[in-house]
């Protein structure tokens, strides 16, 4: 399948380019864009992509391909737009967008969000396990633990070709279109706590919100949300879940914390399934699956699987043998509502300001 790729950043080139160099019995890179011309041509040349574009517009109207990835960092409700509407079958990055309303201008087509963390190997085993024992109706509590060092730090090994080529007005120009678009989802009046909090629920925390999604259900109700430290700092967040039970979230960012980790914990009346997740960059790193159960079992569970691998296969599968995705156009905008009610929650708890969509 001929595809292409938007974005040609960090994870682009620690993750994407090893992973489609050694899956070419799937995927044919035929053209590249980023808002770099060096960074096209880095990635453009690893691949064998003849395609190099800096304007998304044009490598759209050129064609050449069957399917695009949308990469790059930010909103990506308008490159996928454009995709869906150009007749192309789109993989796109989380989040979906910023907004509900940039979902709810796409077209009707064939687009997958991808949160790997859903195709990982134990992942899903915790999901068949938790089947079994009852599924959402047996779990007593959901706690996720995050501990995220800064990404310079996670991506140190990568060696990642830097841009320098861009132009600082067109920069600033898409900087302001995001704010706008903030401003759209939280008000004009937002403080900027509340738009740090979005943020990061938005950019990180989404992948355990579409956790959630596959063990329980998103959250309808976000009974309770704080900060502290200097941003964008520690995060809490809790409430019931929505069939029974409560899940809490506490998300640190820690500059030199010596390594990235994440963790769930479902607990349930018999045991626990506890999921150990390694940095993101590092492939083909197991997840740990630590099933607890009775006279205080424990067995662990591990797979080198990597799940960006398995999520680009899932795309092959659903863009040519039709096989829905995990995660959907609804199930992007779920994620972008619960985000909305995270940082309603946390205005209303602290007498701020809050308008737009989360109003």
């Amino acid at each position: 399948m001929k595809i292409a790729l938007v974005g040609c950043g960090a994870v682009t080139q620690a993750v994407y380019v090893p992973l489609l160099s050694r899956r070419r019995d799937l995927f044919e890179v035929a053209a590249v864009c980023d808002l770099s011309r060096t960074l096209a041509d880095a990635v453009a040349d690893r691949l064998g992509a003849a395609g190099r574009y800096t304007v998304v517009a044009e490598m759209l109207a050129a064609g050449g391909f069957d399917a695009v990835l949308v990469l790059a960092s930010g909103s990506h409700g308008e490159t996928v737009r454009r995709a869906l509407a150009a007749g192309y079958a789109v993989l796109c990055e989380k989040p979906l967008a910023l907004t509900r309303a940039e979902v709810a201008a796409l077209p009707e087509g064939r687009l997958m969000v991808g949160y790997m963390k859903q195709y990982d190997p134990a992942v899903r085993r915790a999901e068949e396990l938790l089947a079994e024992l009852g599924g959402p109706e047996i779990i007593r509590s959901v706690e996720v633990t995050v501990l995220h060092p800064s990404g310079e730090s996670q991506l140190a090994f990568a060696n990642l070709t830097q841009a320098r080529d861009v132009d600082p007005g067109l920069l600033a120009s898409l900087r302001s279109a995001e704010t706008a678009l903030v401003s759209q989802a939280l008000g004009e009046s937002a403080p900027e706590a509340v738009r740090n909090l979005y943020g990061v629920s938005l950019g990180s925390i989404c992948h355990d919100l579409s956790l959630l999604r596959r063990f329980t259900g998103s959250p309808t109700e976000i009974s309770y949300v704080e900060t502290w430290g200097s941003a964008p700092g520690s995060i809490e967040i809790s409430g019931p879940l929505p069939v029974q039970g409560r899940f809490t979230i506490r998300w640190h960012y820690l500059e030199d914390y010596p390594a990235y980790r994440e963790t769930v914990v479902i607990h349930h009346d018999k045991g626990s399934l506890e999921l150990v997740f390694p940095s993101p960059y590092l492939m083909n790193a197991p997840t740990t699956l630590t099933v607890v159960s009775a006279g205080e079992s424990r067995a662990e569970w591990r797979d080198v699987t990597e799940a960006f691998e398995v999520q680009l296969a899932a795309f092959h599968a659903f863009v040519n043998d039709g096989k829905p995705p995990l995660t959907d156009a609804g199930g992007g905008l779920e994620d972008i509502v619960t985000a909305q009610r995270i940082a309603a929650r946390y205005a209303v708890q602290h007498d701020l300001p809050i308008g737009g969509e989360a109003a």
